[in-house]
């Protein structure tokens, strides 16, 4: 039986159910065990293969941020195991081979804490710009609550993100994006609360060109 103690991104070694682990030169896989002894993939497998690479690869780029906003739903499991289950479920686009993540749908962040309300998101200066409306008090809410200011670039696949620079009652938090000059970021914002029990589900705030 294999063992997965960093959860589904880390190092696995045997089968898990229909999922084998194994290594080479140095580098950890995963792959779909097939239901067809030294035969190809069947069409449901090979679905299943391009949707799976197309939320690893996401999910992968955020692992330190997902294990502080992914907490409250990692009964079992690993934070990054909860988020690569939620949008594996539901923030995949295209058909295959080419699925894709559908930014919108997706969360890099979930939980129970209020989102703040009014948010958005603009880029002026190689800077990413947040604002909100404070609304503390409402629900669990509080002025606090630390934003989570979150940038991925698909092109390096990698994220920028920033927890508890700002706080909810501040209105407003910036995002350095110089790295992404000439490409888009999708963004996000959330909220942990101020000890990091508590996550709000995350709310997209736009695709934007770096410049």
């Amino acid at each position: 039986m294999a063992q997965l103690p960093s959860g589904i991104l880390g190092p696995v070694s045997g089968s898990v159910g229909t999922i084998v682990g194994s290594s080479w030169k140095d580098t950890n896989y995963i792959r779909s065990k097939s239901s067809r002894p030294k035969g190809k993939p069947t069409p449901l497998q090979l679905d299943n293969q391009y949707k799976f690479s197309a939320v690893i690869n996401f999910v992968s780029a955020m692992t330190d941020l997902l294990d502080q906003t992914f907490t409250n739903y990692a009964t079992g499991m690993t934070p990054s195991n909860a988020a690569f289950s939620y949008n594996f479920e539901n923030a995949i686009t295209g058909t295959s081979p080419d699925y894709s993540i559908d930014y919108p749908k997706a969360l890099v962040s979930r939980g129970k804490l209020l989102n703040a309300s009014g948010v958005a998101a603009t880029v002026t200066n190689k800077v990413l710009h947040f604002t909100w409306t404070d609304n503390s008090g409402l629900g669990k809410a509080a002025p606090t609550d630390k934003a989570v200011l979150v940038a991925y670039c698909k092109n390096y696949n990698l994220t920028i993100y920033s927890v508890g620079a700002v706080l909810r009652s501040a209105k407003a938090g910036v995002l350095d994006v110089s790295n992404f000059v000439g490409f888009t970021v999708e963004t996000w914002i959330a909220f942990l609360n101020a000890d990091g029990s508590m996550a709000s589900n995350s709310i997209y705030t736009g695709e934007l060109m770096v410049s």
